[in-house]
């Protein structure tokens, strides 16, 4: 309880523990930012550990190399510029990774509501993932944040929230597109991003937002997305003082 009380103001809240949520849950702490990494499995990874058609190896090609060499992730060179990694190895690295950055991950925790203060997103209003699956009509828990920031995948359900409950953010989630794995690369992180004040989107959660394609077992995309957030975060976020989000 002393735990989570320490962590109900932070400077980022990052809504989904895979690639693209852990990747920007490392750079934002690496920048000095109270950052929180809410997972509503009992895991990490997302969908790393599904690997390509359920074996072991995913794909990353470059630049995103660069990202897995700054933490050891050993790369096999398939064909210039087209790596196969071990899935365990990248779900355990980069786990690791963000927290030894300072950021802080709490597992089975799903996000229900969002903070709505004027004219921007404050927050996330969360619940157990247990007690949701229960059917049992429990009080929430609310954390505050300077930003929010949907990297749930293909489901977007931060932004499917905000889209049913705060009507004035006039968001709509089409859904994305049929799998078109080179466009789906670009595209996800071209329009990685801000989309309403506060809230932000990253990984799979953009291609839902922007119907955008699906991309296959190649991750470069959801590793570059956010970092592109995080660095987009960063640049107009004021660090925190949290003696407990330091590295």
């Amino acid at each position: 309880m002393e735990e989570l009380l320490s962590l109900v103001e932070v400077d980022v809240a990052v809504v989904g523990g895979g690639p693209s949520g852990l990747v920007a849950g490392r750079y934002l702490a690496k920048e000095g930012l109270s950052t929180l990494i809410l997972e509503r499995r009992l895991s990490f990874g997302g969908g790393i550990g599904g690997g390509g058609m359920l074996l072991p190896k995913v794909l990353v090609q470059t630049p995103a190399d660069k990202i897995l060499r700054e933490i050891n992730v050993k790369l096999h060179e398939l064909e210039e510029g087209l790596y196969v990694v071990d899935t365990a190895e990248m779900i355990a690295k980069l786990a690791s990774s963000a927290i030894d950055a300072g950021a802080k991950i709490i597992l089975g925790i799903t996000v229900e509501d969002l903070v709505y203060r004027g004219d921007r997103v404050a927050g996330v209003v969360t619940q157990w993932t247990a007690v949701q699956m229960s059917g049992l009509h429990v009080d929430p828990l609310a954390f505050k944040a300077k930003a929010v920031v949907d990297c749930t995948g293909h489901e977007a359900e931060v932004l499917k929230v905000a889209s049913r409950k705060i009507p004035e953010l006039k968001i709509t989630v089409p859904g994305e597109k049929s799998m078109w794995t080179s466009m789906a690369e670009r595209s996800t992180v071209e329009k990685t991003g801000e989309v309403a004040p506060g809230l932000f989107a990253a990984g799979m959660a953009v291609a839902a937002l922007h119907q955008t394609p699906r991309m296959g077992p190649i991750f470069g995309g959801m590793l570059l997305s956010g970092r592109k957030v995080a660095e987009l975060i960063a640049q107009g976020i004021e660090r925190t003082t949290n003696p407990r989000f330091k590295s």
